[in-house]
């Protein structure tokens, strides 16, 4: 809940720079999408720690059974030394507690420390015993590419410190340079055919989960005007009260209504008034939004909401000014309207401070209380409602939209304004 607006069509598109780096250049999606790719591969990743473990065990079985050798139990030491322990700790580190936090930093120092096992066995080896331990290190590269929950990069950067470490082993004379020409001739092409598998998979993997989340923006999204959708905003809205109320911080609620818009639609047209509310919609959130949790959505036809997540009172009455002059700044000419001669919005408030009620419809309720009392004073306008619980039930702090200056006429607002607001306030508490 970062912001109220669909990402940009760009962020969600394949682009050149990330095909070939695979990598979003938005760190915040790149940070989502290895999130949700780790997620998903915790189940698979146990399961390959198992087989890995399960490989370990039965090669040294195996080892003691057919490379018999004055020089193996030396190779045992990495292998119950190093290998073995390694598995073991990167097993526990799969677990829900730890896995988020730990695997993966674990995993990108355990891996090539498992392959150096190998090299280092491979050293140990006779001759006779080289080509089947050096044969090990294909079984190594594709476990990286594929089976440990590397990305490709990672991966690939592992295999490369086991290309190298098994070449370095080669040019000091530790192991016999046929063998090792042979032995890595054959991993760098399994380094070609895993390292492409393994691309192409990491590559479909992002696109699948770019198209997920256009999905995700388009079902929160209103089409229209691109702020969130009513579906969307009720589902966000509890988490925000929550949140707030744990952190002792304010909430005000606006809601926003476009003055005379069925008239304007009538005089100019439907396209030209899904132009216009595209573009009063935009002005509007510019307005409104300060804060990362801030939120901006069409709540109706003509009706847009903000909710202000650590906005007092004081703030919200400043973000009401915003609004009006911003709209008002747009000069979009409305023939139509008896309000003005340009669009105008009308706009009702109402806060939570630090140990009110944090409810959400009741807070909303109470700006639609504000809104209305705006509207009988004759719209382009702003009013404040806090509830029954305030003297008199009173609408305070508006203003005249036409200079956006306090007045204290206003303040107060018409009779009528404030039996309505009144009575509106009693219906609520009696629901």
């Amino acid at each position: 809940m970062r912001g109220t607006h669909a990402p940009g069509a760009t962020a969600l598109e394949p682009t050149a720079a990330w095909r070939r780096y695979l990598r979003f250049p938005d760190a915040e999606l790149e940070r989502q999408f290895l999130l949700s790719y780790r997620a998903t591969a915790r189940p698979w990743i146990r399961v390959s720690l198992v087989v890995a473990l399960s490989t370990v065990l039965g090669f040294a079985i195996i080892d003691h059974w057919l490379l018999v050798g004055p020089r193996l139990a030396r190779a045992d030491v990495w292998r119950f030394g190093l290998q073995l322990p390694l598995v073991l700790i990167m097993m526990v580190l799969t677990t829900p507690r730890l896995y988020e936090r730990w695997y993966q930093p674990a995993i990108q120092v355990a891996a090539p420390l498992f392959g150096l096992g190998t090299v280092l066995m491979a050293v140990e080896a006779t001759p006779l015993q080289l080509p089947l331990v050096a044969a090990r290190l294909l079984l190594v590269a594709f476990y990286y590419y594929f089976m440990i929950g590397l990305t490709f990069n990672a991966a690939l950067r592992s295999n490369l410190l086991l290309i190298g470490a098994y070449a370095a082993a080669a040019g000091f004379g530790a192991i016999a340079g046929t063998v090792a020409t042979y032995s890595l001739f054959v991993l760098l092409c399994a380094n070609l055919i895993g390292g492409a598998g393994c691309y192409a998979l990491e590559y479909a993997n992002r696109v699948a989960f770019l198209e997920r989340r256009r999905l995700a923006e388009v079902a929160m999204h209103d089409g229209l005007t691109g702020l969130l959708n009513r579906a969307a905003l009720e589902e966000q809205a509890l988490s925000l009260w929550e949140h707030a109320q744990r952190a002792g911080e304010p909430v005000s609620v606006m809601l926003i209504d476009i003055d005379h818009f069925k008239a304007y639609n009538d005089c100019y047209g439907h396209q030209a008034g899904d132009r216009c509310l595209r573009e009063v919609a935009l002005a509007i959130r510019s307005a409104a939004r300060r804060r990362p949790l801030d939120v901006v959505a069409r709540y109706g036809g003509e009706e847009i909401i903000a909710i202000l997540v650590g906005g007092g009172r004081d703030e919200a009455a400043a973000a009401a000014r915003r609004v009006l002059q911003a709209v008002a700044d747009l000069a979009i000419a409305h023939r139509a309207s008896p309000t003005r001669p340009y669009l105008t919005v009308t706009v009702g408030v109402s806060s939570v401070e630090p140990g009110g009620e944090y409810l959400h419809e009741r807070t909303v309720g109470f700006a639609d209380v504000a809104l209305y009392a705006s509207k009988e004073r004759g719209r382009n306008d702003w009013s404040f409602y806090d509830g029954p619980s305030a003297a008199a039930a009173r609408v305070a702090a508006t203003e005249s939209a036409t200079d956006l200056a306090p007045a204290a006429a206003a303040v107060a607002g018409s009779e009528a304004a404030r039996i309505a607001a009144a009575e509106s306030a009693t219906a609520l508490t009696a629901t």
